[in-house]
């Protein structure tokens, strides 16, 4: 996995060298660590704020990996023992070390993530849903792609600002193909039934506006138990942490600050 290196070179892109706790920030699909700049600033203040590229992804376009275990082997590599901060495929990414690698995450962070889906036939029909759009991305290149994609019914109503299309703009087409072919939700196992396993503290956390896992997160949370806490955001969709920057950063440093 590549690391980020706007500002400093080394193993970690260091937004903020703050004494306070490290906070892995981990992107969602067709972003990159430079898209959590808005909250970096923002919490940067106390912590020690740090990103990466995912695998497929920005400056680890290159980096190629077997599995979304494979992924969040390579996440908990770079990052060290964090609190991580996972958004959608980020938040998959980053469930799944701490499933594999609980000493490596001092606490944990879902926001509008899935622990996969329940069935086989789900998982087959999410797989070949996903090779269509790597098959389009293939086909028609990254600007068509990004266009359609922001456009769905999770995305539509972000303003310019939280689509951030600079940062989606630095992705290769090809490499995000294999990032839905390899990181996919249809790709990934289903994990409900080993949310009880965790237990370190997790928030788990959605838009208001996004149903879907809003619902989703009750589910999880309650699989957890008593060492999850839900919050639902208010005027927030799928992309909370973009959508209400300031709101889910509050969330974060209290969160993090919680005995």
């Amino acid at each position: 996995m590549v690391p980020r290196d706007d500002a400093t070179p080394g193993p970690l892109h260091a937004v903020s060298t703050g004494a306070g706790t490290r906070l892995a920030l981990v992107h969602g699909f067709t972003q990159t660590g430079r898209s959590w700049r808005p909250l970096a600033e923002l919490l940067g203040e106390r912590h020690e704020v740090v990103t990466v590229d995912l695998p497929y992804h920005g400056r680890s376009a290159a980096t190629a990996v077997g599995s979304l275990e494979a992924a969040a082997a390579a996440l908990g590599a770079t990052c060290g023992r964090s609190v991580y901060v996972g958004y959608s495929l980020g938040g998959r990414v980053c469930l799944a070390l701490a499933l594999a690698e609980p000493e490596r995450v001092e606490r944990l962070v879902l926001v509008s993530a899935s622990p996969g889906l329940a069935t086989a036939e789900e998982r087959s029909a999410r797989r070949a849903a996903d090779e269509a759009l790597a098959a389009r991305l293939e086909a028609g290149g990254l600007e068509p792609f990004l266009e359609a994609w922001l456009a769905g019914p999770l995305f539509a109503h972000l303003d310019d600002g939280a689509a951030d299309l600079a940062s989606r703009r630095e992705n290769d087409p090809a490499a995000l193909a294999s990032a839905l072919r390899v990181l996919g939700t249809g790709s990934q196992p289903s994990w409900w039934d080993r949310l009880g396993e965790l237990e370190m503290p997790v928030l788990v956390c959605a838009g208001r506006l996004d149903a879907k896992f809003v619902a989703i997160g009750e589910r999880m949370a309650a699989a957890i138990g008593p060492n999850a806490t839900l919050s639902v955001v208010e005027g927030a969709g799928h992309a909370v942490p973009f959508e209400q920057p300031a709101a889910f950063a509050a969330l974060v440093e209290a969160f993090a600050a919680a005995p």
